[in-house]
């Protein structure tokens, strides 16, 4: 069993600007649950028992939403970084808070059901140093996998992608004798070992879902598959997070609330707001008399006039 993991949200979520121009993507609303909670939820159900979060910007807003340091009664220890290391310098960063044993890593950005019992099973199995989750995900492969172990990424020893990597990963604590203190990816640091006999493992997981929401349009679409398909992860326990208007959310009773409409916490939508399609994030307002048509508007922001796919 592992029961600790390192959750990655130092990212700077360019390709989800503007919507992460004033909140970290891990941060971002799915319905009405932070995209990162979605992360330790399914860790939760693998039987990880405390996390390591790295942040980098605005990281006031992570130790806000893990004011408490724990989540669901899980000790949470933030660590940020002034300057960003990547994966592999992050994952070197965090070792004084990353107890004897195994650990898995995690991106905070991901939205994902993939069986994680499987990618542990198998790391334990095989008798791995490091093992990651594999897929077809839509992007271009990188990962040339054989024979349940990864033989090469990104061509570097001449052999072309079956896969990409999922983002998340089994890590044995050899990994950190092997990465040095600084800013690096750990794809070298693999390369590096697999060249020296490691057993660098992998394992395809092209069950459930995966999104990697990396665009204003791909976060529109993550909510419509949820609502159109009536998908929710069995590890959520969040009774209300796919709800289309949060419980204290303000609207007028002369409002008209549209399509795929979702309003987050404490909005405020005026008398004879017309809203169609549109995602409120919390503490948003839209005014009276105002149409929105397929928009974002973010935390705190105000909404007024005639708008249609706009990001406000």
């Amino acid at each position: 069993m592992i029961t600790q993991a390192f959750v990655l949200a130092a990212g700077l979520g360019t390709r989800l600007r503007p919507l992460t121009d004033e909140l970290p993507k891990p941060l971002v609303p799915i319905f009405q649950k932070p995209l990162i909670t979605f992360a330790l939820d399914h860790l939760i159900a693998t039987g990880i028992r405390r996390f390591v979060v790295n942040t980098h910007r605005l990281p006031h807003l992570f130790e806000r939403q893990f004011a408490e340091k724990n989540y669901r009664r899980r000790p949470l220890d933030l660590v940020n970084e002034p300057e960003l290391l990547e994966t592999g310098g992050g994952i070197k960063n965090a070792e004084p808070l990353l107890r004897e044993g195994d650990f898995l890593t995690y991106s905070g950005d991901i939205l994902t059901d993939i069986p994680l019992s499987s990618l542990i099973e198998e790391h334990f199995r095989a008798g791995n140093d490091v093992t990651l989750a594999l897929r077809e995900t839509g992007f271009k492969p990188s990962i040339a996998f054989s024979d349940g172990r990864i033989v090469d990424i990104g061509e570097r020893f001449g052999v072309a992608g079956d896969y990409d990597f999922a983002n998340i990963a089994v890590w044995g604590r050899k990994i950190f004798q092997r990465i040095p203190q600084r800013k690096i990816s750990f794809i070298p640091v693999l390369l590096d070992w697999i060249k020296e006999g490691g057993k660098i493992g992998g394992i395809v997981l092209n069950e459930g879902k995966w999104l990697n929401i990396g665009s204003s349009a791909q976060y529109v679409e993550a909510h419509r598959m949820i609502a159109s398909e009536n998908w929710g992860p069995d590890f959520i326990r969040d009774a209300d997070w796919a709800a289309r208007i949060a419980k204290n959310a303000t609207i007028d009773p002369s409002a008209q609330l549209r399509g795929l409409t979702v309003v987050g916490a404490d909005c405020y939508i005026g008398a004879e707001a017309v809203v169609q399609d549109t995602i409120v994030w919390p503490g948003a307002q839209i005014a009276s008399l105002s149409e929105l048509q397929g928009c974002i508007v973010r935390t705190r922001q105000r909404a007024a006039g005639i708008l249609k796919n706009a990001i406000v």
